[in-house]
């Protein structure tokens, strides 16, 4: 008869993981980070590179708001 694991026998995939999901959190992080603040100049060249149809609803608003009415 096989032994049911137990807390002990988990441990070492529990360990790995929190170590994957940190290490996409981090990951996420940079990404986010390198991103340019939204209503910036840098961001309003970024979106007139940017395909039109590829634009959500709140991108098409904010580039409005920020980049064209100003």
């Amino acid at each position: 008869m096989a032994a049911e694991p137990n807390d002990k026998d988990l441990g070492p995939m529990r360990l790995g993981v929190y170590r994957l999901a940190t290490l996409l959190a981090a990951i996420a992080a940079c990404l986010t980070a390198c991103a340019p603040e939204v209503g910036s100049e840098r961001w309003c060249e970024q979106m007139r590179d940017k395909p039109r149809g590829d634009w959500t609803a709140n991108e098409a608003l904010e580039f409005a708001r920020s980049c064209v009415l100003q």
